[in-house]
C-alpha cells in the first residue's frame, strides 16, 4: 500500500489520469513527451519555424542540402526545357551533360556567384535567372536565420545517469540519480523535482497517481560538478515499504524535472528525463566521478557518470 500523503494527482501536471498499459512510459529519456498526437493538417506552418529549430543537426543539414538539390535540380530543368541554346558557354555533348552544366549554371545563379562562363540569353530565360537569383537570396536569409536561431537557442544540456538506485543511505534507504552540465557554461539556482507516476487500483478500476517525493535537497546554488539528487525512503516516503516488484506491477515510473538559470545567455532554461521502473537498480552504489589531481584541481570524469557498484 503506498503512502499517498504526497498525492498530487488533483493538480494536472499534463499527462491525465488514465493508467498507463504495455508498460509505456510517459516522459522520453530525451525529455519530450511520449504522445501521439492526431487530427493535425499535414501541412504546419504555424509549427514549422519550431520543428527546424528544435531538430537534431543531422536532419536539419540533411533537409537543408536536400532542398538545396531539388531546386536546382527543378530550375536545371526549366533551362532545358525554354531550351539548351539559350545557355551560351554550355560544354556538355549530350543530355546529361547538358543537364549537368544547367545544374551548375542554376547553382550559381541561386548563389548569386555567377562565375559567367555560362550565362542566359533572351528574355525568358534571363527572366527565369532574375527569379533565381531573387530566390536565392530569400532562401539563404532564411537558413541563416535558422542557423542564428539554432545556435542562439538557450537549452539547457544536462547529461543524467542511466539508471536510478536504491542505496543505503544515512540509517536507511535512498532512491538517487546523478547528474552533470554537459557544458562548460555556469548553470545557477538549479531546481529539481521528482515524481512518481504510479498505476493504483481505486474503487474497482486503475488510475494514474502522482506522488511527489520529497528531495534530501531540491535546490542548489551552481552545478559546477556532479549533482547526486537523493530521495530519503523513510516512512513518509510514498514509495516506503515497497519493493521491485510493487513498482513493476504498478508500471512505476519516475519523472525528473529541472530549471536552472543559464548564466551565458541570461535566462532560465529547463531540462526533463524519467527513469522506468526497469530502469531501477537494487542495492547499488554510485562510484565518485570527481578527484583532486596531482595539482590539487578538481577534475570531473564525467565517464564515469553511469558507474555504480553493486553492494553485498
Amino acid at each position: 500500500m503506498i503512502n499517498e500523503k504526497n498525492d498530487i494527482s488533483g493538480n494536472d501536471v499534463g499527462f491525465g489520469t488514465g493508467p498507463t498499459v504495455n508498460n509505456r512510459r510517459m516522459l522520453n529519456k530525451d525529455g519530450s513527451s511520449n504522445v501521439n498526437r492526431k487530427g493535425l493538417p499535414f501541412f504546419r506552418t504555424s509549427d514549422t519555424y519550431n520543428s527546424l529549430i528544435t531538430m537534431s543537426w543531422r536532419k536539419f543539414i540533411g533537409i537543408v542540402f536536400t532542398g538545396y538539390l531539388i531546386i536546382n535540380a527543378f530550375f536545371a530543368t526549366v533551362y532545358l526545357t525554354i531550351g539548351v541554346e539559350n545557355l551560351h558557354g554550355i560544354q556538355g555533348v549530350n543530355k546529361v551533360g547538358h543537364f549537368f552544366d544547367a545544374f551548375f549554371f542554376s547553382a550559381q545563379t541561386v548563389s548569386t556567384v555567377g562565375y559567367g562562363h555560362i550565362y542566359p540569353v533572351g528574355i525568358l530565360t534571363s527572366s527565369v535567372a532574375a527569379f533565381e537569383s531573387m530566390l536565392g537570396l530569400l532562401a539563404f536569409a532564411l537558413a541563416t536565420g535558422l542557423l542564428y536561431g539554432r545556435f542562439s537557442r538557450p537549452y539547457a544540456k544536462i547529461i543524467y545517469s542511466n539508471k536510478i538506485l536504491v542505496s543505503p543511505y544515512q540509517n536507511g534507504t535512498g532512491l538517487m540519480f546523478r547528474m552533470a552540465n554537459y557544458r562548460r557554461n555556469q548553470l545557477i539556482e538549479l531546481e529539481v523535482q521528482l515524481l512518481l507516476s504510479l498505476n493504483v487500483e481505486e474503487a474497482g478500476k486503475k488510475v494514474r497517481k502522482f506522488l511527489n517525493l520529497e528531495l534530501e535537497r531540491s535546490r542548489i546554488q551552481l552545478l559546477t560538478l556532479s549533482w547526486t539528487v537523493v530521495h530519503p525512503v523513510v516512512k513518509e516516503s510514498p514509495i516506503y515499504g515497497l519493493n521491485l516488484e510493487d513498482l513493476k506491477k504498478g508500471n512505476a515510473e519516475f519523472l525528473v524535472m529541472i530549471k536552472a538559470f543559464d548564466d551565458t545567455f541570461s535566462q532560465t532554461v529547463h531540462s526533463r528525463t524519467s527513469y522506468h521502473h526497469g530502469e531501477i537498480v537494487w542495492g547499488a552504489k554510485f562510484v565518485p566521478v570527481f578527484a583532486p589531481d596531482e595539482k590539487g584541481i578538481l577534475t570531473l570524469d564525467l565517464g564515469l557518470l553511469d558507474v555504480y557498484r553493486e553492494i553485498n
